[in-house]
C-alpha cells in the first residue's frame, strides 16, 4: 500500500514539534478523514530557516508533513509556495489513490503558515 519512503518518513519523521516562538502557524485539516496538521515556521530575511509541524492523523498525513518540511526548510517563501502536493508525493514514491488529500494537507499547511506570517509582520 504505502512506498518504503513513506513508511521511512512515517516511522521516522523529521522536523516533529512546535516551534516557539514561531514567525507564522498554518493549521489545516480534512473533516473528512479527520487528520489535522500544523505547521509552524520561523522566517529570516524572506527565508524558511526554521520548520515544525505537529499531524493528527493516519501515516500518509505524518509522513507527507515530514517531506515538506525537508522539502522547504531553508528555501525563501516564495520557493516554499511553488511546492505542490504533486511534488510531495513524488518525493515519498507516490502515495495510494484514496491519500493523495494528504499530500494536498501539506502544501496547503504551508500556504496557510506564509499566509500566517505575512499577516503577523505587516501587522507588526
Amino acid at each position: 500500500m504505502y512506498s518504503e519512503k513513506v513508511v521511512e518518513y512515517f516511522m521516522h519523521p523529521k522536523n516533529v514539534g512546535r516551534l516557539d516562538p514561531a514567525d507564522g502557524v498554518g493549521e489545516v485539516g480534512n473533516p473528512r478523514c479527520g487528520d489535522v496538521m500544523k505547521i509552524y515556521l520561523r522566517v529570516q530575511k524572506d527565508r524558511i530557516e526554521d520548520i515544525r509541524f505537529e499531524t493528527f492523523g493516519c501515516a500518509a498525513a505524518i509522513a507527507t508533513s515530514s517531506m515538506i518540511t525537508e522539502m522547504v526548510k531553508g528555501k525563501t517563501l516564495e520557493e516554499a509556495l511553488a511546492v505542490s502536493n504533486k511534488d510531495v508525493a513524488d518525493a515519498l514514491g507516490g502515495l495510494p489513490p484514496e491519500k493523495i488529500h494528504c499530500s494536498l494537507l501539506a502544501e496547503e499547511g504551508i500556504r496557510a503558515a506564509i499566509v500566517d506570517y505575512r499577516e503577523r509582520a505587516r501587522n507588526a
